[in-house]
């Protein structure tokens, strides 16, 4: 860290219920990880999440070629989307996950500026090779945004860490630690690369992440910030579920780390005999003025929204079914980005 970092020239990464300029989004098209019909049923996933959020923010949408743009087009305007409010950007992706490949944004509350965060994305612990291109959209919207860019030089993906806005960054010891993404750091120092990049002053581990989760525990399938002192916590019901005691354990953990922890049901097993989909409703995305929620057809959605809704009593918040999207291996928060409102950031 010779260069100067985020935290030195007073940068922070806001919480993502600040206000915001845009969510950013790369449409999908990569029938490796959604086949047999499934892309098609993702793509009407993505409309209703565009057509919820849309009203409040701006969608920054990435789209592979001219021939997913109008597709793209065309379905959003059919589904009643203003395209005014939609900036199509024909920037070619491997897979839809920006959440992981994409920047970091971060503010300057002093200067009013907006900057990037580039981590190194080796796909998840270089588990899918064809994945790797994706490492350049950061570089990519460097062009054409001309924002400042910090390059932090470590392995992370962003739907691993979660901030409060306030100084407190949620992670887990199985994806941050594990020795596919930075072998030569210790928590120590990872934690100094968190406290840089991100303007944290507490960095708080949980254990592991869900069953299912090829992403080695990512913390955005587990546990979120709601406001600065309050977290959902996914927790499993049935003691005899796989994902019982994992998640009981980040409970007690974030119970004592002296916040004020909600419990978020899980939608139980969802997948096939062959394997089991890392299905969490904690995956929502907050926008401006709406809480997009994955559902998967299960007794449990209505519960889960129902607990959001009290935690956002200012939003609307709309369920959006995630069954074929997590085929993929990941829902709406792993799609996402939230790009902040600057002028608007305290």
């Amino acid at each position: 860290m010779n260069q100067p970092t985020p935290r030195s020239l007073g940068y922070r990464m806001p919480a993502e219920w600040e206000p915001q300029e845009a969510i950013w989004l790369a449409w999908p098209h990569n029938e490796v990880t959604w086949p047999d019909g499934m892309l098609a049923e993702v793509e009407l996933a993505y409309v209703q999440i565009i057509l919820a959020l849309h009203r409040h923010q701006k969608i920054k949408l990435l789209v592979h070629n001219s021939e997913t743009e109008a597709k793209a087009r065309g379905m959003l305007a059919g589904a009643g989307v203003a395209l005014m409010r939609v900036f199509f950007l024909q920037i070619p992706t491997e897979d839809a996950w920006i959440r992981d490949y994409g920047p970091t944004f971060v503010v300057n509350s002093q200067s009013r500026q907006l900057a990037m965060v580039k981590w190194n994305f080796n796909a998840w612990g270089r588990k899918y090779d064809d994945a790797l291109p994706d490492d350049r959209i950061p570089y990519v919207l460097t062009e054409r945004l001309h924002l400042p860019v910090f390059e932090a030089g470590i392995v992370l993906e962003g739907g691993s860490i979660e901030v409060n806005g306030a100084g407190t960054v949620l992670t887990t010891e199985q994806c941050l630690l594990n020795k596919n993404r930075n072998p030569n750091l210790n928590r120590q120092e990872i934690e100094a690369y968190l406290k840089e990049y991100l303007n944290v002053s507490r960095v708080l581990w949980l254990r592991e992440g869900i069953v299912g989760d090829d992403t080695d525990g990512h913390i955005d399938d587990v546990a979120r910030f709601v406001n600065q002192d309050t977290v959902v916590c996914a927790f499993e019901e049935d003691p005899d579920d796989e994902n019982y005691e994992i998640l009981k354990d980040s409970y007690e953990r974030l119970v004592r780390f002296d916040l004020n922890v909600v419990k978020l049901p899980t939608p139980g097993f969802v997948g096939d005999r062959q394997s089991r989909l890392p299905a969490s409703y904690a995956n929502f995305y907050i926008g401006n003025g709406a809480v997009v929620v994955p559902v998967f057809g299960h007794a449990n959605d209505q519960r889960a929204l129902d607990i959001l809704r009290k935690c956002f009593p200012n939003h609307e918040v709309a369920g959006v079914h995630a069954t074929a999207m997590v085929y993929g291996l990941g829902t709406i928060h792993c799609c996402s980005q939230q790009e902040p409102l600057v002028d608007q950031i305290p």
